[in-house]
């Protein structure tokens, strides 16, 4: 069953609402969604007023599409799905599957197929499923402190990257 709507609000949560900070390379965006990624999934040119006005409705399916069924999230196990898909909405799938691929030892290619999968099963098995998390949002954590602007959006990373991992880890406790 899929986790995909309980993981989207947490990084709407995070991704917020209307931006367009000078310092973001990614410029205009909205839940998290960039001016040119919403242009490019609807296929024309839009406003500052279409990007300010978005609702959740709107970006909820290239979330679903470009994110979440990219990085197989619903072969994961909950939480680790949760972490795994909030790195790729903010650093881009590709390099949230290439850390997932280093952790596990798999090839770093940036695609989830199935021999990452099955080495995602492996080191669960060894590590277990909270621990899997805390290696991987330990690492994700290690990439941000990299950035030349961690010193202007670190502590939000920071701050992002923290509660991503306490709610991963409260998506595994079994109930």
């Amino acid at each position: 069953m899929s986790n995909f709507n309980r993981c989207l609000k947490l990084v709407l949560h995070h991704e917020g609402g209307y931006v367009n900070h000078p310092k973001d390379p990614g410029g205009m965006t909205n839940m998290g969604i960039t001016k040119r990624v919403y242009e490019e999934w609807v296929g024309y040119s839009v406003s500052e007023h279409t990007m300010q006005n978005l609702k959740k409705e709107d970006v909820a399916p290239i979330y679903k599409k470009n994110y979440w069924d990219r990085l197989k999230c619903d072969q994961l196990p909950e939480g680790l799905d949760l972490c795994v898909f909030d790195f790729g909405v903010n650093a881009g799938t590709g390099r949230a599957a290439k850390y997932l691929q280093m952790l596990i030892g798999a090839t770093k290619d940036g695609a989830i197929g199935p021999n990452t999968l099955a080495l995602v099963d492996e080191y669960i098995s060894l590590r277990g499923v909270p621990d899997t998390i805390d290696d991987y949002q330990e690492n994700r954590q290690k990439y941000y402190e990299k950035l030349k602007t961690f010193e202007t959006f670190g502590r939000g990373w920071t701050r992002r990257n923290n509660e991503t991992t306490e709610e991963a880890i409260k998506m595994n406790i079994p109930v």
